[in-house]
């Protein structure tokens, strides 16, 4: 066997040429990465379908297709292959005969619409029927029907767009020119009452939270519960009242579905999420309230679906922590009788975020995923309590559980060296079912990861993590970059980053911390940076620079720093705290949060956290200090934010900029345009790298990059 596998790969060497020799990544890589998610194990426990995100290079954008493998390893088939359209959220029905998805199908001006697709063979269907954006599905047990969250039909977005495509270049949002008439030479409006669909009409606001990146203006449109019919191609709303639905959920006969709202007065102003309940029958129906909870309940950004029990009786659902702390509280696993009353919390002591709860056949305990210090893993719960059981974990993160009948469950694996991957989780162990990445990998040699433990100012223990360049010899200091995490309310973990792989691969240390307000260590660790967004993050910070110089892994004098959302704000107070950094880079970030109230979508969290800016302005003073005393700035630094973020606006770069710019600090700032807070043009974010690596070669840095 040995014999003829040599000869095999020789005769392929042959004919194909010699394999490239492995290069360091780069940011010409992120192309090359295909993303793998959602991963759906089929009724029968044979197939494991999921969703591959890749490149396409002359479209210039990402493609999603739907994959499915064998669980038992057996090998592997693309569902869906048209060129430049994407599909997402495959989910299989009971009976085993449909995959549902949802895609718009290349056209961008369409509604997102639900297809399905015959496992016996043939095109998927457009399901006929729905008005509005599919935004996601789920069965019945029997197959008939599915329970849809559909956004409302808005009549301004063609228009708008079709009006913004038909504009000259010049008149075009990011574009300058001069008019062409002065405002007096306008004409006269027109009496037509009448609107024209090829002009851009008026956007009314009224709402508290009025913006929302990627969704924009929030006006009257809500997304809504539906129930579709197979039978009769026929859509009903089942519920009334004016208000957002998400994550619905069929209780185990199908006679009622669960889902998650906000109701109340006014629901922008509150982060009260609860579940309810509405007959799966029913027709503009009163829906349920299930808990009582003032807080969140199922938030839908946890993506954690209400998880029913096998006898219908009881509902398992993630609980937030105190209202005041919003997201800087702790998840914890809460089961409530279906018909409501007091939830019984199962993770009391545990101190950690928990997610996507699911129970086991026998209905006597829950399983679920657990974020832990850099690491993310799977447990288990009995419902009478107790300790948590291990299900499997490691120095690895499990970004998705997906479980399937027989215990023929599935999981997304990420870890440092390889990109997430589904794998069949098989009696404690994992195998790996998808291989997207796995020719890819063999092109590249990748920096190693190391975690690290140390000392901030205070002697607060911080962890995080070391980088070092491939091939890094140990007695040599390295240029080094601080690389901060977004959030702040999040965590650097031990899944694979291909920003710290491509700075390894240019040839820095990377060094990153879990400075406190990170999620992981719990929620005092979490909630120490309350209203004091750059107050202890900066010493731990801090403190795994000093750490790597220490340790001989560093060149003091070659000190870089940068960091997207969070990230670039945590950049903005650290080069407004310590000059000795080369060059920083400071992505989608604020230094002046008063800028921040009513342009941004966190007027919630503000008036929580910091109060009402003409009634707490010292609070907001104190987390606006990188630009109200940037004369302590005298690092260059390049700032970068797209043009169409909500989540933090452009025009808090553009002050930022301006202030340097105005002092002399050599400073730039890069748009890019019809981006939102996470650039997705592939294009863009091969450039951001190029630009970053760029920015600190021309200031000290490495300087054999492009």
């Amino acid at each position: 066997m040995k014999e003829l596998v040599f000869l095999t790969a020789a005769m392929w060497t042959a004919l194909a040429g010699a394999a490239p020799a492995p290069h360091f990544m780069g940011p010409e890589d992120i192309a090359r990465l295909h993303a793998v998610g959602d991963p759906q194990v089929d009724p029968s426990g044979t197939w494991v379908a999921y969703t591959v995100a890749g490149t396409d290079a002359v479209a210039d954008k990402t493609i999603t297709h739907v994959w499915m493998s064998r669980w038992d390893g057996g090998g592997s088939v693309q569902l869906t292959s048209r060129p430049k359209e994407s599909e997402t959220t495959p989910r299989w029905s009971p009976d085993g005969r449909w995959i549902a998805f949802i895609s718009s199908r290349a056209d961008d001006l369409e509604d997102d619409a639900l297809w399905l697709l015959d496992r016996r063979g043939g095109e998927a269907r457009k399901l006929q029927g729905i008005t509005g954006s599919v935004a996601d599905v789920v069965w019945s047990p029997d197959s008939t029907t599915l329970a849809l969250i559909v956004g409302d039909p808005d009549p301004d977005r063609k228009a708008n767009a079709a009006a913004s495509a038909a504009l000259p270049a010049a008149a075009k949002p990011g574009t300058a020119a001069p008019p062409t008439t002065s405002p007096d030479d306008a004409p006269p409006p027109s009496d037509s009452s009448k609107p024209d669909d090829k002009k851009p009409q008026p956007i009314v606001i009224d709402r508290f939270q009025f913006k929302q990146d990627i969704d924009g203006y929030r006006r009257t449109q809500r997304k809504r519960l539906w129930r579709y019919d197979l039978a009769t191609s026929r859509a009903t709303r089942l519920t009334t009242g004016d208000y957002d639905e998400a994550l619905p959920a069929f209780a185990p006969d199908g006679r009622t579905i669960a889902f998650v709202s906000k109701h109340g007065s006014d629901p922008d102003r509150t982060y009260n999420w609860g579940i309810f309940t509405v007959a799966a029958g029913a027709t503009a129906a009163e829906p349920h309230a299930v808990t009582t909870f003032e807080g969140d309940n199922a938030d839908p950004d946890w993506e954690s679906y209400p998880a029913w029990s096998p006898d219908g009786r009881s509902i398992a659902y993630l609980q937030g922590g105190p209202v005041k702390l919003f997201s800087y509280g702790v998840r914890t696993l809460a089961v409530i009788a279906a018909t409501g009353g007091a939830p019984h919390i199962l993770t009391t002591s545990l101190d950690r975020n928990v997610s996507n709860p699911s129970w086991t056949a026998n209905g006597r305990a829950l399983r679920f995923r657990v974020e832990d210090d850099g690491v993310e893993r799977i447990a288990e719960v009995a419902i009478s309590g107790g300790a948590l059981r291990p299900v499997i974990g490691g120095a690895r993160v499990f970004s998705a559980f997906a479980p399937g009948p027989k215990g023929h469950d599935a999981v997304l694996m990420t870890d440092p060296a390889h990109p997430a991957e589904v794998h069949a989780l098989d009696r404690g162990h994992v195998r790996a079912l998808s291989h997207q990445n796995d020719d890819w990998l063999k092109t590249v040699t990748l920096g190693a990861v190391a975690r690290t433990r140390l000392r901030s100012r205070d002697a607060t223990e911080v962890h995080g993590f070391v980088v070092t360049p491939p091939g890094a010899a140990s007695a040599k200091p390295y240029p080094l970059v601080l690389f901060n995490h977004g959030g702040p309310q999040a965590q650097f973990d031990l899944s694979f980053n291909a920003n710290w792989q491509i700075l390894a691969g240019a040839g820095y240390i990377v060094v990153s911390s879990n400075p406190r307000g990170s999620t992981g260590r719990g929620q005092m660790f979490a909630a120490a940076l309350y209203a004091d967004w750059g107050g202890p993050a900066v010493p731990d910070a801090l403190a795994a620079v000093d750490d790597a110089v220490a340790r001989g892994l560093a060149d003091p004098g070659r000190l870089f720093v940068g960091g997207w959302s969070y990230g670039g704000m945590l950049t903005n107070y650290l080069i407004a705290s310590d000059t000795r950094f080369k060059a920083a880079v400071s992505g989608a970030s604020i230094a002046n949060v008063f800028a921040g109230y009513g342009t941004d979508q966190y007027i919630r969290d503000y008036e929580v956290e910091l109060g009402r800016p003409w009634e707490n302005a010292a609070a907001w003073a104190r987390v606006s200090y990188p630009f109200y005393h940037n004369d302590r700035v005298t690092t260059p630094t390049l700032f970068m934010a797209g043009d169409k973020d909500f989540n933090v606006p452009l025009l808090n770069s553009e002050q930022m900029y301006q202030a340097l710019r105005s002092r002399g600090i050599d400073t730039r700032l890069i748009i890019y345009p019809g981006q939102f807070h996470g650039l997705t043009r592939p294009s863009f974010l091969k450039d951001r790298m190029q630009r970053w690596l760029a920015w600190y070669a021309a200031h000290g840095g490495v300087s054999n990059v492009l």
